[in-house]
């Protein structure tokens, strides 16, 4: 059984070494369980989506809650799927501030990436946008 599971989070650290250190980890680890999927940021607030088994992305999703690196995580969106849409990455990653604006406008009331306020069918339209729009890079 596949699933995705979209969330959002807040940074408690957003410099670049503390982004790369959540990619890396994430790299290292997700391959072994079948977790792939992407993760944006920009004003210190994530987006992510994963997908992969039902258990190893729930046991995924209660790591990421006790992380001390995220904070305020909140669901935005899980269902059940018959594919993966971001399957060709452990963890692909999208750094907001490097691409147009335009992209998170369509989807939200500001240029800003404020997930906390849209809803989870809009956050997995920006992320398909994104990658529809080759925007999704595995390195930074």
């Amino acid at each position: 059984m596949l699933v995705r599971l979209i969330y959002a989070s807040r940074a408690a650290d957003a410099s670049p070494a503390a982004i790369e250190a959540i990619l890396t980890q994430a790299r290292e680890h997700n391959p072994g369980s079948g977790i792939t999927g992407v993760l944006c940021y920009g004003g210190g607030v994530f987006l992510q989506a994963i997908e992969g088994g039902r258990s190893q992305v729930s046991a995924l999703f209660g790591h990421i809650q006790r992380d001390a690196r995220h904070q305020d995580v909140e669901l935005l969106h899980y269902e059940e799927i018959a594919e993966r849409r971001f399957g060709g990455w452990t963890m692909g990653q999208v750094n907001l501030s490097r691409i147009n604006h335009a992209i998170v406008l369509k989807y939200s009331e500001t240029i800003e990436l404020n997930p906390y306020v849209v809803s989870g069918k809009m956050s997995l339209a920006l992320l398909e946008e994104l990658m529809a729009t080759a925007s999704i890079g595995s390195r930074g």
